[in-house]
């Protein structure tokens, strides 16, 4: 069975380094200007340069997203940008807006070309017009079912590659299309600056009634009716395979490393089990699918892969079981130095989450490394701390332990 490549979102160099240690084939990610993440932390010339080496030493790929909507007088830059990404090394760019498309292939002919699911794709002549113009690959548009998907796949040049999504949040919008952030906050999604409005909460008003607010009800958190569910495709990777998908992305180029690490690390062991077999797929699903809730997500279902998602919309606020608590930096004589990010005590139960998994352990100790001091709790992000551990670690690991508001 070929395994289709597992692709993974890489805000900076943070998440990258993420993403390469739990197993991801690619990743994509950005400079400072033309992607449509503005508020990512993205890569300056020089952290890209380390992130492609870190790449290519490990035998993966980085995809720069050049996915903008340029105007006239961004197009020069835009290109400029493209031929300097280049000639530092990346694999490809990912392009949405067909002038852009048409000037790198005339300015700089030698970088593949992926054609973003902000292009629409919808159809196998639209997907057969850009492989003639060029274009290595084509992430379709997220409203094509998986029937859809495998009928345009026998009509394309083998050639021409299939991208689409298998996890993360979606937009409400039209294949990512949505003019709401524009219209509400000045800050245009297609200029990489969404401010979500969509998760925000909404009431009804009657045009008869005028300053008469009908609040939506739908349970005490309130309710949020333009939020689409986040995708998940886990339980459905067979038919990705068949349908002649040949990349496999993750959403969240602003999620943190952990997020990263952790639905990375899922989504390896379950192509890696499916390679093996099916049936040895279709066991781990349980176990498999616990974890990804370990991680923040909404309400998830499968998208339009299967026809119209059901339910449409209405995905209320984030949930986890676990929390992210702290990064490995380094482990010496049974002792491991983390860099904190939430609150833990001793006596807790954390989870050791590594490329092969997860390993739950009790603290039995937290000690601050400039004095030397055992405390029963720590709780300043940043801060730095040494505990005991009953097994090895590595540097860029991840302790995860109870999330107590999911408790409650």
């Amino acid at each position: 069975m070929h395994i289709p490549e597992l692709l993974a979102p890489a805000g900076g160099m943070p998440q990258l380094k993420a993403a390469l240690r739990f197993g991801a084939d690619a990743v994509y990610g950005a400079l400072q200007s033309y992607g449509l993440r503005a508020f990512a932390g993205n890569f300056t010339e020089e952290t890209l340069k380390e992130a492609l080496m870190l790449c290519h030493e490990n035998g993966k790929k980085f995809y720069i997203t050049l996915n903008i909507l340029p105007y006239d007088d961004e197009m020069q830059g835009f290109v400029d940008t493209a031929k300097k990404a280049w000639q530092m090394g990346v694999d490809a760019a990912i392009v949405s807006d067909i002038g852009a498309f048409l000037a790198l292939r005339r300015e700089v002919p030698q970088l593949p070309v992926h054609i973003s699911t902000q292009a629409n794709t919808l159809n196998s002549e639209t997907a057969l017009f850009f492989a003639q113009m060029g274009a290595e690959r084509v992430v379709l548009a997220r409203e094509l079912s998986l029937r859809q998907i495998a009928q345009m796949r026998q009509k394309l040049p083998e050639a021409l590659e299939i991208e689409t999504f298998v996890h993360g949040a979606m937009c409400m919008s039209y294949s990512g299309r949505c003019m709401l952030s524009d219209h509400l906050t000045a800050r245009g999604g297609n200029r990489g600056a969404c401010a979500q409005p969509c998760r925000w909460e909404y009431a009804l008003v009657e045009k008869k009634r005028p300053g008469e607010y009908i609040p939506i009800e739908e349970d005490g958190r309130g309710t949020y009716l333009l939020s689409a569910y986040d995708l998940c495709m886990l339980h459905h990777l067979p038919e990705m395979v068949s349908a002649g998908i040949a990349s496999l992305k993750i959403e969240g180029r602003m999620k943190t490393e952990y997020y990263v690490a952790n639905t990375v690390m899922v989504y390896r062991k379950a192509l890696d089990l499916l390679q093996i077999s099916e049936e040895a797929y279709r066991a781990a699903l349980p176990q498999l699918e616990q974890e990804l809730l370990k991680a923040s997500h909404r309400a998830m279902n499968t998208g339009f892969f299967f026809g119209a998602p059901q339910p449409a919309a209405g995905a209320n606020g984030f949930s986890q079981t676990m929390e992210y608590v702290a990064r490995v930096e380094e482990f010496r004589d049974g002792y491991a130095t983390l860099h904190l990010k939430n609150r833990f005590y001793v006596g807790d139960t954390l989870e050791l989450l590594c490329p092969g998994g997860s390993r739950p352990f009790r603290v039995e100790q937290i000690i601050l490394p400039e004095s030397g001091e055992s405390v029963e709790t720590v709780s300043v992000a940043g801060q730095r701390v040494k505990i005991p551990l009953p097994f090895p670690a590595e540097e860029g690991d991840f302790l995860r332990g109870p999330n107590r508001n999911h408790q409650k």
